[in-house]
């Protein structure tokens, strides 16, 4: 927008050059018809005119006042034609100036509209993500106040207290600092449901699949409107209590223990998103291969995650989750996935970041080709698109 305010501004100085220049021949002419004049009143009161431009352009005539007076005369229509002609084309420039400054003037009034309904927006993100934050307080509150109760009645019996028992008052303390996070810069639940539906895709309904770290479940909503029978198991307790008060079969356990306590081909599709970047490589490849065990044949698995090749991705959202191990790059966690014996693993963008791409320079010569052909390098480098999903068949 910025650009075609300038762009814009641009063309309405221009308008405004011609303008001037306009006036400054109607100026001339003008000045031209007053000198014209006082050559014909001098000519008439028989006085010897001055010198001018008009005595030069007069036809020889026999002397005689009528010739002269018909020859200045000639020469005003010429030269009231002339200015009619640059009145005309002045107005019509004028026009075209107030044209270019209604242009500029909407396109400041559409991006100052655009910047009050982004900050708007963005104040309704952040007033979204505080509600959130508030109900999972309320939530962690209410299971803190339980635990130290039981903490209490146990250090008033003169007992030391359980290091279980302690420990679970700092996970759940650590569990909503996490869900905070998520709700802050993962983005609104809206949001997340409209990246996640394509993928939701790969499922049939009737089939049973499970979510490895389904977060506040919007996946598992997906899947449950389109007749897909789903459950979850996320670390969270947090995220586990915002499933559950969705409805939805979601149980707090780590994912590889959950996974392997599954018996061998009870699943149809299992699905993990943003979670295997905060697994090191020994539990991914762990993963990978019990997810092969429990899947029956035709089984789906399908894993989403940052794109390191995106480095505007790399940047802005792999480094901003401290608890993130390591990118996967996808030839990587493609060749993981074949070498488990998955089959027909395919790579599938699941964002873009078309907003955000370098706009090639118009023009068709050579040094315009040459920039465009660098700018699209840079595209594929910088704004390559920020996550990816894996999807393998278990034969």
């Amino acid at each position: 927008m910025q650009r075609t305010i300038e762009k814009l501004a641009q063309e309405r100085s221009e308008k405004q050059e011609a303008l001037r220049g306009k006036l400054l021949k109607i100026r001339e002419r003008a000045q031209a018809l007053d000198r014209l004049e006082h050559d014909i009143q001098a000519n008439l009161a028989g006085a010897a005119p001055r010198k001018s431009r008009w005595f030069s352009r007069l036809r020889p005539e026999p002397p005689g006042e009528s010739a002269a007076i018909r020859d200045f005369l000639s020469v005003a229509v010429r030269e009231t034609k002339a200015l009619a002609l640059a009145a005309a084309e002045l107005i019509e420039t004028g026009d075209g100036l107030a044209d270019a400054r209604d242009k500029e003037w909407d396109a400041l009034g559409s991006n100052h509209v655009g910047m009050i309904f982004k900050s708007m927006e963005w104040r309704v993100d952040k007033l979204a993500a505080s509600y959130e934050d508030a109900r999972a307080l309320i939530r962690t509150f209410v299971l803190l106040k339980d635990q130290l109760d039981r903490l209490t009645a146990v250090l008033e019996q003169k007992k030391l207290p359980a290091a279980a028992d302690v420990k679970d008052i700092l996970e759940a303390i650590e569990d909503i600092r996490y869900t905070g996070f998520e709700n802050r810069f993962r983005g609104a639940e809206p949001d997340v449901r409209r990246q996640q539906e394509k993928l939701a895709a790969h499922f049939r309904p009737g089939t049973r699949v499970l979510d490895l770290g389904c977060g506040r479940g919007e996946f598992l909503e997906i899947l449950k409107e389109r007749g897909v029978v789903g459950s979850g198991v996320d670390g969270n307790g947090q995220m586990v209590e915002i499933c559950r008060d969705k409805g939805l079969d979601v149980r707090k356990a780590d994912l590889l223990e959950a996974l392997a306590g599954l018996p061998d081909g009870s699943l149809d599709g299992i699905f993990s998103s943003q979670v295997i970047e905060h697994l090191p490589p020994a539990a991914l490849k762990r993963l990978v291969e019990l997810a092969h065990a429990k899947l029956a044949s035709g089984g789906i698995l399908l894993l989403e995650t940052v794109n390191p090749t995106s480095v505007f991705a790399l940047v802005q959202i792999y480094f901003l989750d401290m608890t993130h191990q390591r990118p996967v790059h996808p030839q990587a966690l493609k060749y993981l996935m074949e070498s488990s014996s998955f089959e027909d693993v395919v790579l599938e963008e699941t964002a873009d970041l078309a907003a955000e791409r370098l706009q090639a320079v118009p023009g068709a010569d050579e040094a315009a080709s040459v920039l465009n052909r660098d700018i699209d390098r840079l595209n594929a480098l910088l704004y390559a698109a920020p996550n990816y999903a894996a999807v393998g068949v278990r034969r």
